[in-house]
């Protein structure tokens, strides 16, 4: 049984007749779409276009990176899938396209530079907590790694983000798109020290701190320049040799959450991800670690 299968014909004349595509071309195409079609319908059962949602199309994606499709074929469904969306918004099928948030994954993407867990440990303790700068710094570092944030979120929360009594922080992410994420107790731990002795200090520097959580030495908000400072200046402490940055924290996150066993789809929420194929290169990274692990204990690797 195919599903939308006169909708799909539409868009396949449509192409044919006011794009002037080839028939090899249509013939892509329409392979492509019955395939997405046809997940969509056994998937959900929903009667028409309307009901199709983006996290319908993710769980299409999801089926097609499971297949480990080159990223030229996963490319060419997504825009199949994109083109078929817009037709069927001007074709009035449905009130808009669920499928112009997602990306297309890019030809030759390199994998993030990941710490390993002893590094990350290295890492974190590498600020001297004696310090008012330094309970600062260690605040930044584990709440950082704590939550996956991205480095300007980082330097834009204010106090009320964090969540004490429930140990989650608000963050405000891309497109002001607003998630919730747990906050552990190291990291709680670090907070409270900053917030008791070091943010009353430096906040005492300045009138103009405005209501952000982390302060520079001078008592002014901290700016994402600082935060590479913060983080560069631990990481050479610490004796670390790979080339890190704010961001090595966020994937270091991602990558350990996975390799514990954590949901692909609950690691995108945490991260703030619009679509599940962004978080998809931590499962490489992931694959990678394993791949790693057999070549080094398997006795016939």
């Amino acid at each position: 049984m195919s599903y939308f299968d006169d909708e799909r014909q539409q868009y396949l004349n449509f192409l044919k007749l006011e794009k002037g595509l080839s028939q090899n071309s249509l013939d892509s195409y329409g392979r492509d779409l019955r395939r997405y079609l046809d997940f969509i319908g056994r998937d959900t059962g929903i009667p028409d276009m309307a009901g199709i949602t983006l996290e319908h199309i993710e769980n299409f994606l999801k089926e097609l990176l499971a297949m480990n499709l080159s990223v030229s074929s996963i490319s060419r469904n997504i825009s199949s899938i994109r083109g078929f969306h817009l037709f069927a918004v001007m074709e009035r099928w449905c009130p808009a396209n669920p499928a112009e948030l997602i990306e297309l994954p890019r030809k030759g993407r390199k994998l993030p530079e990941v710490l390993d867990q002893q590094e990350v440990i290295a890492l974190l303790e590498a600020p001297d907590r004696s310090d008012l700068l330094g309970k600062r710094d260690a605040a930044v570092l584990e709440l950082m790694y704590a939550t996956g944030l991205r480095a300007s979120e980082t330097v834009e929360l204010e106090n009320d983000q964090l969540i004490t009594e429930l140990q989650l922080l608000r963050i405000i992410g891309k497109g002001n798109k607003e998630r919730l994420v747990p906050v552990g107790g190291m990291a709680m731990k670090a907070l409270a020290d900053y917030l008791k002795d070091a943010r009353p200090f430096l906040r005492k520097n300045v009138a103009d701190a405005k209501n952000r959580l982390f302060l520079s030495y001078r008592g002014k908000p901290l700016t994402r320049m600082s935060l590479w400072h913060i983080v560069t200046g631990a990481a050479r402490e610490a004796g670390l040799q790979k080339q890190i940055h704010p961001h090595t924290l966020r994937h270091s996150f991602a990558t350990h959450l996975l390799e514990g066993g954590a949901d692909l789809r609950a690691v995108q929420e945490m991260l703030g991800h619009v679509s599940i194929l962004t978080t998809e290169i931590y499962t490489h990274i992931d694959r990678s670690f394993l791949e790693e692990v057999h070549k080094s204990f398997h006795p016939r690797a």
